[in-house]
């Protein structure tokens, strides 16, 4: 990783993050790794879900599960009840001082836990407050609770999804993990630089409000266009428009396959060493492999079981024809490309066990991404935090015995 000048892309920026799990974790490490100083709330004791999720490297721990340490380095944790009085006044304190507030509670529950953006912004103009929520903060569906997969689904991805090959008359399916929230954590990192781009020039702060529901829908690409253009409406299920474009299994793994342009197909008709199965009228042009697809798989798969993945793949490439294998985590972990690149990042999980995550997905030259320093532990900076609010020690023996902060 280049050296850089020393100086991070985003330093001076500070953060408050407030909620709960994927989403608002994922956007506000998008700019504690970028430099800007993220003081992440939780509540006393039980902490962020994530914590709870894992995997762990052996005996299940909340400062140790992979998830968590993968979303919060680069943070401070302090540890305070927003439920009760003084803990939400420690966070307008705390917001007083900040640039940015970062939260995806519930709309409902906003004004209860002290996220009222116009308040907030009474103490500090500038302020930009972004909220992540399943609908926004707007329409008949925004108080609804939702989880990824109940989000998959009404973001229309579901019926767009697959479980691979064979798998085409399977009910919809959700991504695994939880992908709605990875994408509205970027989205909300984005519009949340936005907003503080647009503060540099007016010194007013706004409200940024994020829709888990449009970020997947945002994504879905020409399935809008298929009917429109084709009278189709976009599926996984029925008949595919063109073909091939799929999934096929070799002795060693998988590949996908795409050859949908003519050129493409007469190359790989090449390849196959030209079968006389390639010259029936049924296969004669994108549309009526399409249409014919049934009949077409069975003679790409009895091929594609005869070949090994790599060579497959690195003989399709040569002669300008788009198949990549399928690559598994192993495969990725071991890539000689990403290890080259330096993609993923090892840091100690806090027992003295190795913690391997990705890394940045793009390059600064000058001020690069880097982990300096390891997901907080549960309430670890609290004290420190409070204590440059003006809190003394006597103030932090009472929240601290009151179950205000852990």
């Amino acid at each position: 990783m280049a050296e850089g000048n020393g100086r991070d892309a985003l330093a001076g920026i500070r953060v408050v993050e407030c909620g709960d799990f994927v989403s608002s974790s994922f956007a506000a490490k998008q700019l504690a790794d970028l430099g800007a100083e993220v003081i992440k709330i939780e509540s006393p004791g039980r902490g962020d879900t994530a914590r709870h999720r894992g995997p762990y490297a052996g005996t299940p721990d909340l400062d140790r599960s992979g998830l968590f340490l993968y979303l919060n380095t680069n943070k401070r944790g302090i540890a305070v009840d927003l439920e009760s009085a003084s803990g939400r006044e420690i966070l307008a304190r705390l917001a007083a001082t900040a640039d940015l507030v970062i939260h995806n509670v519930a709309p409902a529950d906003i004004d209860r836990l002290g996220l009222n953006d116009v308040r907030l912004r009474a103490a500090r103009p500038e302020l930009v407050v972004t909220s992540i929520s399943p609908f926004g903060l707007a329409g008949p569906n925004r108080d609804l609770h939702m989880h990824d997969l109940n989000l998959w689904a009404a973001g229309g991805i579901a019926t767009l999804n697959g479980g691979g090959p064979g798998s085409d008359d399977m009910p919809p399916l959700k991504g695994f993990g939880q992908q709605a929230g990875y994408q509205a954590g970027l989205n909300a990192a984005v519009a949340s630089l936005g907003a503080l781009y647009a503060t540099l020039a007016s010194g007013e702060g706004q409200l940024v409000e994020v829709s888990v529901q449009e970020c997947l829908t945002s994504i879905l690409e020409m399935a809008y266009e298929f009917y429109p253009y084709m009278g189709l409406v976009a599926s996984r299920l029925g008949q595919k428009p063109i073909a091939p474009l799929d999934f096929l299994e070799c002795k060693d793994g998988w590949i996908f396959i795409c050859c949908v342009e003519e050129h493409q197909w007469h190359r790989f008709v090449e390849l196959a060493g030209n079968p006389e199965w390639a010259t029936m009228e049924l296969f004669d042009n994108r549309l009526s492999r399409a249409a014919n697809w049934d009949a077409l798989q069975i003679f790409l798969s009895e091929y594609a079981a005869e070949q090994t993945v790599e060579n497959l793949y690195h003989e399709a490439q040569a002669r300008r024809v788009p198949f990549a294998p399928v690559s598994t985590m192993g495969d990725l972990l071991a890539s000689e490309h990403l290890k080259t690149r330096g993609f993923f990042a090892t840091l100690d999980d806090g027992s003295g066990a190795e913690a391997v995550m990705p890394g940045a997905p793009y390059r600064h030259a000058l001020t690069p991404w880097r982990i300096r320093k390891r997901a907080p532990r549960l309430g670890e900076d609290t004290d420190r935090v409070l204590g440059d609010l003006g809190y003394g020690p006597a103030d932090l023996g009472r929240l601290r015995a009151t179950g205000v902060i852990g």
